[in-house]
């Protein structure tokens, strides 16, 4: 006798809603054959996919347009090859960050990039929303990291980019095309990376700050001979709530100043030295000093804040760094309540309301805020908020001057409108 048929993975038990839309039956292939046959069918059908990942971001972008079904790659978490020594790793994209960082935790490596929820979250989406953390300033986003990617297309077949080496490098860098996509374009199935080794030290230091005295200290840190990996500024509001996590880990202040450091141990004793001596002959003190496993509370409260569940509305504002303290400072007095963490040294604001913003209070608040950063030539994004929000709020910000080139590869790639149709930048 022939080996007992598989279980159809058309029939599924579990389902999911995006917005308003659904409940949508949730697809969970085992293998990139069954991702192919999910892919044809639903196309042969003219419904929709909708990558759902580790359903960490669904509520990211505009309401979908197009009745579907939700993709879930969580079973294509595959390590495909692993050369330690080359520091490179290539995976199937449904593995999660927290799976990948323990593979690579047991050679001395990371892959260096801060994700909320990382037992949840895929890297494809951690890749398709372009998410980063703290971190980002001193390591950069994943974009930096991905040396190869495969992509399912709206045909059900593997499209390849990049390669397997780091200095694979020819023509156009369609890799990082995908990145930031929203899942818009295909489903990314396997990535290479290249990586970092883990560092041996690790330092937190946080500094207490007034309002009067936020520009001339972030501008003292920007011109520190020394190199964070993290400048990160919290208000209040953002302090009492991690100190209610943490036992009392930040000081109670107006404004917070965490700066992290990792590399050898002589390293970062001498720039945690460095720093301390800056600030102090700059007359500021009060500075705490956190590390190696002292550090890892803060560092992952830090990494988690942008997941809070106890928010209505989280938006995410792309500043010039220069900007960042006074942008902050409005926020913070357009709405009391409001949590904000700067990731000060990129100029990157995420912002959370508590659960009493009403619509209207959060229409003025987000107009407000999307003035005061396109004044500076940045953008405003919600990454969160109620559905019924999300015809009146700017979801994706100020329109782009790029918006046709961006239509013109959604019609190049997904003629069809296959995928996540509707939830991306103009309706893409």
């Amino acid at each position: 006798m022939g080996a007992p048929a598989r279980q159809n993975w058309l029939t599924m038990t579990e389902t999911c809603l995006i917005d308003t839309l659904g409940p949508l039956a949730v697809v969970q292939p085992q293998d990139i054959a069954e991702l192919s046959n999910a892919v044809c069918a639903a196309a042969g059908r003219d419904e929709a996919i909708y990558p759902i990942g580790g359903k960490t971001m669904l509520a990211y972008g505009l309401p979908p347009i197009k009745p579907g079904i939700a993709v879930d790659t969580g079973r294509l978490d595959r390590v495909i090859d692993y050369p330690a020594r080359d520091m490179t790793v290539t995976v199937q994209a449904g593995i999660t960050l927290a799976k990948l960082q323990a593979v690579l935790g047991k050679e001395n490596q990371r892959l260096p990039i801060d994700v909320p929820l990382a037992e949840r979250a895929t890297l494809g989406g951690v890749l398709a929303t372009n998410a980063s953390g703290p971190r980002r300033y001193g390591f950069g986003t994943a974009r930096d990291y991905v040396i190869g990617i495969s992509v399912m297309n709206d045909q059900g077949e593997e499209a390849k980019a990049g390669g397997r080496v780091v200095k694979n490098v020819a023509g156009y860098d369609l890799c990082k095309l995908y990145i930031g996509s929203l899942g818009t374009l295909g489903i990314i199935t396997q990535v290479t990376l290249k990586l970092k080794p883990r560092p041996e030290e690790q330092a937190l230091l946080t500094l207490p700050c007034s309002d009067a005295a936020l520009e001339a200290v972030l501008d003292r840190l920007h011109g520190s001979r020394t190199r964070p990996i993290c400048l990160d500024l919290l208000n209040r509001a953002t302090v009492q709530y991690i100190n209610q996590q943490i036992d009392n880990a930040l000081p109670d202040s107006p404004w917070v100043v965490a700066i992290g450091f990792e590399d050898n141990r002589p390293a970062v004793e001498w720039q945690v030295q460095e720093v301390t001596r800056e600030l102090a002959d700059a007359g500021w003190s009060g500075i705490h000093l956190r590390q190696t496993s002292s550090a890892e509370s803060l560092w992952r409260a830090l990494v988690e804040f942008p997941a809070w569940p106890g928010g209505r509305l989280t938006f995410k504002t792309n500043l010039p760094p220069h900007a960042c303290a006074a942008f902050c400072r409005q926020a913070a007095a357009s709405y009391e309540p409001l949590l904000l963490q700067a990731h000060a040294g990129n100029g990157i604001v995420i912002g959370q309301s508590d659960d009493h913003l009403t619509f209207e209070a959060a229409k003025v608040l987000m107009g407000t805020l999307q003035a005061a950063a396109s004044n500076v030539h940045g953008n405003l994004v919600i990454l969160r908020c109620p559905a019924e929000w999300k015809a009146v709020l700017p979801v994706w910000g100020c329109p782009r001057q790029d918006g046709w080139l961006m239509h013109a590869v959604k019609q190049r790639l997904d003629p069809g409108r296959l995928f996540n149709p509707g939830r991306f930048v103009d309706g893409i």
